[in-house]
């Protein structure tokens, strides 16, 4: 038995006959007919008996339709806590976001939601390789995920919102003979030690088509995933690296140089179950996520000349 077939019940027994039921549901009369079909079938006791033309309750029938009302009466409830949760404006979020990503947008996602009413965030930091940022959606409503700029979309089971499309410029050190250029080439960096991020994360991809636009194995000298570590090994001359235009603070050792001939962008989206955004404390966040995006980018492009549509 279902809701429908309850209300059903419940109706014939109010009103009379499968017509007057019929009209007040908008069915036709075959179909309250085969509902009360297959709802007997689930019943072992007769629940319906003809009393000349009228069709009526038997006891059981009744005892049916009085516990109807009461299903009725729970699923309203429960329909009202669901719209309840769904349109709340300060229900809990929770939002993962790889490093650099985490440092740019988790401050000021903070402070545009600690006003009384907006939603209660709880965040957390997930360094994973870019096939396994999907995955996480079962766990967090919203992850921001690093893709390059040229790779496939993300799988259909998730939805993906794009904050930024973010250059990848190459640090170096401020007195490095290569920071006299406004753009450099792959060939200008191919004979460089670089410091790039480990296998199955997204930058490597970049520095694998640099190998391949200069003709030469790039020699990597050191393996290191977040950016702020990066930063420091670049200014104490340990190499050249990748380093994300806008998310990343200003190193004040350190020069970026926009890279031509190759495409250097990665995509840094929101990623999340098609059904999270029913809520409304997410949709607001995602909203809050999106200005932070534009004042991240405003605030860092100071200039630079992007280099990236060279190598296109």
């Amino acid at each position: 038995m279902d809701e429908r077939q309850l209300r059903i019940l419940r109706e014939l027994g109010e009103l009379g006959s499968v017509t007057a039921v019929a009209e007040a549901l908008l069915v036709t009369p075959s179909a309250i007919s085969q509902q009360l079909r297959l709802l007997q079938r689930s019943v072992p006791v007769p629940l319906t008996e003809r009393q000349g033309r009228r069709l009526v309750l038997t006891d059981a029938g009744q005892a049916l339709a009085g516990a109807a009302i009461e299903v009725e009466a729970a699923l309203a409830r429960a329909r009202g806590a669901v719209e309840g949760f769904l349109g709340r404006p300060d229900g809990e979020v929770s939002v993962a976001a790889f490093h650099s990503a985490g440092a740019a947008f988790f401050p000021p996602l903070l402070r545009a939601l600690a006003a009384p009413g907006m939603p209660r965030v709880a965040l957390a930091d997930e360094d994973v390789p870019q096939e396994d940022f999907p995955r996480l959606t079962r766990e967090y409503d919203l992850v921001l995920a690093h893709r390059l700029d040229h790779t496939p979309p993300w799988p259909r089971t998730v939805t993906a919102t794009t904050l930024l499309r973010e250059p990848l410029d190459v640090a170096m050190p401020a007195g490095h003979p290569l920071a006299a250029k406004r753009r450099v080439t792959p060939k200008d960096v191919a004979d460089e030690p670089w410091i790039t991020v480990h296998d199955g994360f997204p930058v490597l991809a970049t520095i694998e088509a640099i190998a391949a636009a200069a003709g030469r194995r790039l020699h990597l000298a050191h393996r290191i995933n977040e950016f702020a570590v990066v930063a420091e090994a670049v200014a104490a001359g340990g190499g050249i690296a990748l380093m994300p235009r806008w998310t990343m603070p200003r190193h004040p050792d350190l020069v970026l140089r926009p890279l031509t001939g190759v495409r250097a962008r990665r995509h840094i989206d929101a990623l999340h179950r098609p059904e999270r955004t029913a809520r409304r404390a997410v949709r607001t966040v995602l909203t809050e996520l999106r200005r932070a995006a534009t004042v991240i980018q405003d605030r860092d492009d100071d200039g630079i000349d992007d280099g990236i549509d060279a190598g296109d």
